[in-house]
């Protein structure tokens, strides 16, 4: 018997399920057995950074409290150190579906799909006995046709008075308008179907959120709130002694006017004839109490979930996950939406209550990865991670019995060059103590934006969690950044994420990787 089966065993004890549940399909279960097992709900936003989230104390933590969705961390565990694969929505998403990186699942940038074969977590999750749904932002092109049921927005989808298309009609013309805000029609469409579900059968639903994604449109009932605030901008805005390198410098849409392009100055209809830190500050406040307001209803609408598992009596048998997609750059580096490798974008937040395992107000510094989400969720129903899955169930971590080989690093690509706000093409690693990122900065389709100075950047994330000094080039950090790079070779090759198939690409990889 392997030490893998053991520590499964063991799980499995801790949070009730039964250890014959390893060894037969988990197809079939009894009624009795299935009210023991726990429901999972799965809340996603979009584009909702943790440190928009006052449990992971950030400096937005006093002026935009989230109450409902702190109780998560309050009541269950806050992990500290989840991150994405891909800081942008349909790859990242599509790897939480799969359990495999970008180039296993084929979805490598915002064009990608995702194929009902294809959507192994919750075809494995009906397999396990579930009763599953999707209701929400889908974002994947084909018909979710692998979930019992979905009612999902057409691609980005509206903030008020959304279509979405429902199970029942054909693919895509089952489309049915709703009123209101999407914050609030996806949170009754998700409580219709929590209410006329079979109650015989656990459930999984995953119920994502459109927002806070731009352009952030909030419910009317949030347009007071922040009104006379002034939110606290970060240090990094104005002042970055040696961040970035040649490749970054100049890049990515802005805060500032520095992106003549697109800033967010311009999204906001500031004054353009204002002076430069006046032009700003304005826009900066202007982003910020319009995407926490945005946030400010979906924490309302998780105070509804959470409020109706009560009253339905099954709060504590419903394991509660919430997180987003990826992070999001809130002015960090003078920078407006995601897609970067640092951290603001990088990291998303991640909570999780569920009483019978997981003790209250805990927290975990482990990496994890999105690819991770579909193996935990699977494992925390009883049933087997496929050896087809890159991640691993990160439900020891939640019940405080880390394995001991658990990884240490994380990689991270984005494969999007210059498209739509102006990030150059990179990859990296992150430990818990460095961050290594190359940009390569090519396209890897042949006709694309062209290729731009390639770079390489490391952050002391202990000691400048902020990154504000690139310190890549100290001889200082040569052993890091030589042991650094051979880790990131090593994750390229486990999770076949090399460049065989991209020769224009390898060919930069290999001219600028000493360099």
């Amino acid at each position: 018997m392997d030490a893998n089966f053991l520590t499964r065993r063991r799980f499995l004890k801790t949070i009730g399920l039964s250890v014959a549940l390893l060894a037969r399909p988990r197809i079939g279960f009894g009624a009795s057995r299935d009210r023991r097992r726990p429901n999972i709900l799965y809340i996603m936003s979009d584009d909702h950074a943790a440190h928009a989230i006052s449990a992971y104390g950030s400096r937005l933590a006093k002026v935009a409290p989230t109450p409902n969705i702190d109780r998560l961390a309050k009541e269950g565990i806050l992990l500290e150190n989840v991150f994405c694969t891909n800081s942008i929505c349909t790859p990242s998403r599509a790897t939480i579906l799969t359990g495999q990186y970008s180039q296993t699942n084929g979805v490598l940038d915002l064009g990608g799909h995702l194929d009902p074969e294809n959507q192994h977590l919750p075809r494995l999750m009906k397999q396990a006995g579930y009763t599953t749904a999707m209701i929400g932002k889908w974002h994947l092109k084909k018909e979710p046709a692998a979930f019992e049921y979905y009612c999902v927005l057409p691609g980005q989808g509206k903030y008020f008075n959304p279509v979405l298309r429902k199970k029942g009609k054909p693919w895509p013309k089952n489309e049915v308008k709703y009123t209101g805000h999407s914050s609030d029609v996806i949170t009754d469409r998700s409580l219709e179907w929590l209410k006329g579900r079979d109650k015989t059968r656990p459930f999984f639903l995953m119920h994502h959120f459109k927002a806070p994604h731009d352009m952030f449109e909030n419910a009317p009932r949030f347009d007071s709130f922040l009104e006379d605030v002034d939110v606290p901008e970060p240090e990094s805005l104005w002042r970055q002694p040696t961040y970035g390198s040649e490749a970054t410098k100049g890049m990515g849409t802005s805060i500032s006017p520095r992106n003549h392009r697109r800033n967010m100055g311009k999204h906001m209809k500031v004054d353009p004839s204002l002076p430069y830190k006046e032009y700003t500050h304005q826009a900066y406040q202007r982003y910020l109490k319009r995407y926490l307001r945005c946030v400010k209803g979906v924490d309302e609408n998780v105070g509804r979930l959470l409020e109706y598992l009560e009253q339905e009596g099954i709060f504590d048998n419903t394991i509660i996950m919430y997180t987003s997609d990826q992070g999001m750059m809130l002015g960090e580096h003078d920078y407006i939406d995601k897609r970067w490798m640092y951290e603001e974008s990088l990291r998303m937040p991640f909570l999780v209550r569920y009483p019978k395992m997981i003790k209250a107000g805990g927290r975990s510094d482990e990496i994890i990865n999105t690819p991770d989400c579909a193996p935990t969720s699977l494992e925390l129903a009883g049933a087997r991670t496929p050896d087809y899955m890159q991640g691993r169930s990160f439900a020891p971590v939640l019940a405080g019995k880390t394995p001991p080989d658990w990884p240490k690093s994380t990689y991270y690509r984005y494969w999007m060059h210059m498209a739509h706000h102006d990030n150059p093409a990179h990859f990296g690693v992150r430990t818990r103590h460095f961050k290594l990122i190359f940009f390569y900065a090519r396209n890897y389709k042949p006709r694309g934006p062209k290729p731009t100075q390639p770079g390489w950047e490391l952050y002391d994330m202990k000691n400048d969690p902020h990154e504000m000094n690139n310190i890549y080039s100290d001889p200082k950090y040569a052993k890091v950044v030589k042991e650094l790079k051979v880790e990131l070779l090593r994750l390229r090759k486990k999770y076949k994420e090399t460049d065989e198939n991209y020769p224009n690409i390898q060919k930069v990889i290999d001219e600028y990787w000493d360099k």
